[in-house]
């Protein structure tokens, strides 16, 4: 089979302090498929090249949006990205079929626990129900949305801890960019980790 493409849209306004998303994006496989585009770095004054963007997508299989939870939502480029590059009768409307059955799907970080994310929980709702709009965005582009990759707890995380998540997060990606995924057997879990540790690799 031909191999995936894979391009992160990785929006963090404070990578610099972020020892979670550090140890993720060294982990990221060295790859000619996998293409790292940090958001922040490249549009620093919020001055997104709509074209330039649209090109980057069109020529990729699968679309990560990882980001830290702001807000129970993303950073506001990320925000601003979304707006501005899925431009009507481009990525949707009548004649907006650029982006139809691709894979979207976001890989988040954040310092709340899992059950915190629950009816019952501080935040009251689930992660899943948080990124709703995202899903819906995926949705009217013809997008194939498929569950986050969530890192919980990040604030109380040892060394040893973030490592490890670096570590199962590039053999994720290496396993996207080397096989053809089962959709449906993906949409049964909630978190795309969930359903990548009954992976045998």
């Amino acid at each position: 089979m031909s191999k995936n493409k894979i391009l992160i849209l990785f929006s963090h306004p404070l990578f610099e302090k972020s020892h979670a998303n550090k140890a993720l994006v060294k982990n990221i496989p060295e790859s000619e498929n996998i293409t790292f585009h940090d958001l922040y770095e490249e549009y620093p004054d919020f001055d997104i090249d709509v074209k330039k963007e649209q090109v980057l997508l069109s020529q990729h299989d699968i679309i990560i949006w990882h980001h830290p939870m702001y807000w129970y939502s993303c950073p506001p480029l990320m925000k601003q990205w979304i707006d501005m590059v899925l431009e009507h009768n481009w990525a949707y409307g009548k004649k907006g079929n650029a982006l139809q059955d691709k894979i979207i799907f976001q890989v988040i970080t954040t310092g709340g626990n899992k059950e915190n994310y629950s009816e019952t929980g501080i935040d009251r709702y689930t992660v899943l129900d948080l990124l709703e709009p995202f899903n819906q965005t995926a949705k009217v582009c013809n997008m194939i949305y498929l569950p986050p990759f969530v890192v919980h707890g990040t604030h109380n995380m040892t060394k040893e801890d973030y490592e490890r998540n670096g570590v199962i997060y590039g053999y994720f990606l290496d396993y996207l960019e080397n096989n053809n995924l089962d959709n449906d057997e993906i949409l049964q879990y909630h978190y795309l980790n969930e359903w990548f540790a009954t992976i045998q690799i």
